[in-house]
């Protein structure tokens, strides 16, 4: 072995091979909700993967927690009931859709090895509350993870590249890595804090290319004190501002992030700058697409646009659907699950769509 891929090796990290107990995202759910659908749907339909959708779950508290309103213990509790779910299932690897559940599950399960006695007065507290128990889960590994460990094996069944039709020339992709997925604990991630690549492989892997600027680790700007409290939510928009004018002179044709949070504050801060400033950051008045790792690799795997919930974006998708050569059907774009075709969102002032 090459010094060279020693030294990589150190930046991998063990993904397991199925068997999966996934726990869905609250604000995922909100924001993206076909997401979640779409990787479901890739484990099992692509990759034919064993994954648990368990319907009794609930929130891991990320928001509260980081936020100071819930207590640790509290947390760890909720946490507890959580791995108590998969427990009953019979599972070991648990796979949380959210980076911000995976920084809690995470840190929890660094603090309960550091401290073996907060372990044993959250399994007290658990069986008191409900009378359940739990084992601690052999494989964290975030959605993301997996669906780079198996990147290679999706590639077959891509019915499209991360290529311009027109040009014959890679896509150009902004790789955007949530804070709660590398940097709270560096080692737990593809790459660490200081080579992320869970990302950057699907892009490569796919045909496209990943651009490098300045900003590329700097936060998207959601930051939950930042945010949550609206007299601060212009540090939030400010933070953004600073990656989009980073990015702006490599003329990215979307970004793709593995955060809710972050792909949904890349698109809609978009548009609140487009109307505060009458700016936009792609040199045509669209804005850049900023999609979801899933709803990236469902495009190339054929999945309709719609159904993945790309109508939902506040910068609209078509223009980058039309660069990749991908198909769809621009009279059900706003189609509801019954058939009816809802009326078309009222479109804002600067921002093109």
């Amino acid at each position: 072995m090459t010094e060279n891929k020693r030294f990589w090796n150190e930046y991998q990290k063990e993904i397991a091979e199925d068997h999966y107990f996934y726990e869905r995202s609250c604000i995922r759910q909100t924001f993206f909700p076909g997401s979640e659908a779409a990787f479901l749907k890739i484990l099992r339909t692509e990759l034919g993967k064993d994954i648990r959708d368990e319907v009794n779950q609930h929130t891991c508290t990320g928001i509260g927690y980081h936020s100071d309103i819930v207590p640790l213990q509290t947390t760890m509790t909720i946490v507890a009931r959580l791995f108590a779910l998969m427990t009953e299932a019979g599972y070991k690897n648990y796979v949380p859709s959210c980076v911000t559940s995976f920084g809690v599950f995470t840190e929890i399960c660094h603090l309960w090895e550091e401290d073996p006695s907060l372990l044993d007065k959250t399994r007290e507290l658990l069986y008191k509350a409900t009378k359940r128990e739990f084992i601690v889960p052999e494989n964290i590994a975030h959605p993301s993870d997996i669906v780079y460990k198996f990147r290679e094996q999706l590639t077959p069944r891509m019915k499209y590249r991360l290529v311009n039709r027109y040009t014959g020339k890679p896509l150009r992709v902004v790789d955007h890595i949530g804070c709660h997925y590398a940097k709270i604990f560096p080692d737990k991630g593809v790459g660490k804090a200081e080579f992320p690549y869970v990302l950057a492989g699907m892009v490569e892997s796919w045909g496209g290319e990943v651009i490098d600027y300045p900003e590329r680790r700097h936060c998207c700007g959601f930051g939950f004190r930042q945010y949550i409290v609206q007299e601060n939510r212009g540090y939030s928009v400010a933070n953004s501002k600073k990656k989009f004018e980073s990015m702006e002179p490599y003329e990215p044709d979307f970004i793709v992030s593995n955060c809710p949070g972050c792909t949904m504050f890349l698109d809609k801060w978009q548009y609140t700058i487009a109307e505060m400033e009458n700016k936009t950051y792609d040199g045509h008045g669209y804005g850049i697409p900023s999609l979801t790792y899933e709803e990236m690799t469902g495009l190339l795997l054929g999945y309709d646009p719609w159904e993945l919930g790309l109508q939902l974006h506040q910068v609209q998708v078509e223009p980058l659907l039309d660069k990749i050569g991908i198909a769809y059907d621009p009279g059900a774009k706003y189609r509801a699950a019954d058939g009816t075709i809802l009326p078309n969102p009222d479109k804002p002032h600067n921002l093109l769509v």
